[in-house]
Formats: structure tokens, C-alpha cells, sequence
């Protein structure tokens, strides 16, 4: 038997970014369980990051229920409303600039 499930997203953020926190709002938004994964503050020590997206940038999410893995919180914002959202606009925010 296995051990209670974790949740299917897994959000790799850093405390109190912006780019982040719009995530975690639509995540929260949607109703979605997620999991948080606080990432290393200096970029050059996100191997964790690296090694899961390919990239040292924050926000990424990581869906294994639809095998989706992206940065950049305005790419990740239009993922989760067209695929968890019920077509209603999101909250717009400035593209681009992840930390």
C-alpha cells in the first residue's frame, strides 16, 4: 500500500515573490491542491529547479496529472485557467520578469 498521495502539481516557488504568489492565487482560485517547494534564494543554487524544468527561474510547475512541466508565471497562469478554469478571464498581470 502506498502512503497517502501528494498532491498531483507541485509549485517550486521562492518566499514572498510576486511572480509566485500570482500562481499560487490562481492555484487557490481553482481550488487545486498543490504541493510547495521553496526553492534556494541565490539563482545559482536552484539545481533542484534546473534539474526538474531546465531552467534556474521561478515560478515552475510540475502537473503530473496532465505530464505539463513550465516557468514563467504568464505561461503557467494561461495553463492552469484554460485547463482548470471555467473560461472566465484571470487576473492580468504583467508577462514576463520571473524571478
Amino acid at each position: 500500500m502506498s502512503a497517502p498521495s501528494e498532491p498531483a502539481i507541485t509549485l517550486y516557488r521562492l518566499q514572498a515573490c510576486p511572480f509566485c504568489e500570482r500562481v499560487v492565487a490562481l492555484l487557490e482560485e481553482y481550488d487545486l491542491e498543490y504541493a510547495s517547494r521553496y526553492v534556494e534564494p541565490m539563482h545559482s543554487d536552484r539545481d533542484v529547479v534546473k534539474r526538474v524544468a531546465g531552467v534556474r527561474s521561478v515560478p515552475v510547475i510540475v502537473d503530473e496529472e496532465t505530464g505539463v512541466t513550465m516557468a514563467e508565471s504568464a505561461n503557467i497562469a494561461d495553463y492552469l485557467e484554460h485547463t482548470y478554469g471555467s473560461n472566465q478571464n484571470a487576473s492580468a498581470g504583467v508577462a514576463g520578469g520571473d524571478d
